[in-house]
């Protein structure tokens, strides 16, 4: 590999790893970027004339990364709970997918489990770009997602895994291929502009691609760790999701590093060990008011922690004849440390905003600017609402 290929592909791997944590800040535009680069990285390998050796188990498990922070950003910024429960159904339902397909390398389970929530996520924060989904109900979001996931999802899906077509490929052997995409696309906007805009209600504010302002009671990690010392529970269905999520996670990602040595029971159990250790360790420091506002810190402090229990942790394996390969515990390390930083950061906003002494009546306002229509957002409603602002005059 030139110099140059080495420079591009080092840019779009670098890509693919930092895009993502701008999705609980920037949701729309930071996970439209991560799905375009998704899309195109392979192509821009082939361009360079480079094919990386055994980049596609690590682009399977960059799609796993950027959407597991999508799901976590869900609990931080989305006010409406009925769409986060939606999500958090369409988000574990791929995960179970995809962990079922590694485990058989029977692509049909890509099929049954489509990958939904990507676009449900889209979905949600482009609605959100100029009303508040908080007004939208669980029914209505529920029918989001079925649409989605029958005329969207599906056919991509057989697309992809079943007839396993390229988009690119087609448009080079097949003429009539690009002009009918952009046929196709012309005719959605037209349709949108002329039969569904002039139908749809006013805004409830000015666009806007940021994410929702956080609850007062949740705008600082101190606020949050109070929550969690007066509410945490070790033994609680919180800790029971941590466990699933990072477990099955990683499920994927030791199915595609080379070189793995356990099984993938092995893998979740273990997995499940570090995680309820980290929820241990953070409810000792929220009870003990011991919490470092800034992530990056936080960060570095939860991976120094977790590569001691991983390094002791093979200590005992040499003892008995085993051992953990260093990469393998290094990525694993980094991606347990990154994902439970942010579950144990984001959860208790979502705890906060819809728990009935919480913020009840802020989750309605959505934290913006309602319009004058809006009964949960009037002025009377400002005083007991977190972040909401009465309509302007």
């Amino acid at each position: 590999m030139d110099m140059t290929a080495m420079v591009v592909f080092a840019a779009v791997v670098g890509a693919r790893f930092l895009v993502p944590l701008l999705i609980p800040r920037y949701p729309l535009p930071a996970i439209i970027a991560a799905l375009t680069l998704d899309g195109v990285d392979q192509t821009i390998f082939q361009a360079m004339g480079y094919d990386p050796p055994g980049y596609q188990g690590y682009d399977k498990a960059m799609d796993v990364y950027y959407l597991a922070i999508a799901y976590l950003s869900t609990l931080r910024n989305w006010t409406s709970r009925p769409a986060v429960q939606v999500a958090r159904f369409l988000y574990f339902y791929r995960l179970v997918g995809v962990v079922a397909f590694e485990l058989s390398d029977w692509r049909p389970l890509l099929l049954i489990f489509p990958n939904t929530f990507e676009y449900f996520f889209i979905a949600y924060e482009a609605y959100r770009l100029f009303w508040n989904p908080a007004r939208v109900s669980l029914r209505s979001w529920i029918t989001a997602a079925a649409a989605i996931w029958v005329f969207v999802k599906l056919p991509q899906e057989w697309w992809i895994h079943i007839a396993q077509l390229d988009v690119t490929d087609m448009i080079a052997e097949v003429p009539w291929f690009g002009p009918a995409i952009v046929v196709a696309v012309i005719g959605i906007c037209a349709v949108y502009w002329y039969a569904v805009r002039p139908r749809q209600r006013p805004p409830d504010w000015s666009w806007h691609v940021t994410a929702e302002p956080l609850p007062a009671e949740a705008a600082t990690v101190a606020a949050r760790n109070r929550w969690v010392a007066a509410h945490g529970r070790l033994a609680s269905s919180r800790t029971l999701e941590s466990v699933v999520l990072v477990g099955l996670i990683w499920v994927v990602y030791a199915s595609v590093l080379p070189g793995t040595r356990a099984t993938s029971v092995q893998y979740f159990v273990g997995t499940a060990a570090f995680v309820v250790a980290n929820a241990a360790v953070s409810l000792w420091v929220a009870r003990s008011a011991r919490g470092v506002e800034r992530a990056l810190p936080a960060f570095a402090l939860r991976v120094l922690m977790n590569v001691a229990m991983v390094w002791s942790a093979g200590w005992l394996l040499s003892r008995g004849g085993g051992g953990l390969s260093t990469p393998d515990a290094l990525f694993f390390v980094l991606l347990l440390s990154l994902i439970t930083l942010l579950e144990n950061r984001f959860r208790p906003v979502y705890e906060i905003r819809f728990s009935p002494a919480g913020t009840a009546t802020g989750q309605r306002c959505g934290g913006r600017r309602s319009g004058p229509d809006d009964p949960g957002c009037g002025p009377e409603r400002c005083e007991l609402s977190v972040g909401c602002q009465a309509p302007g005059p």
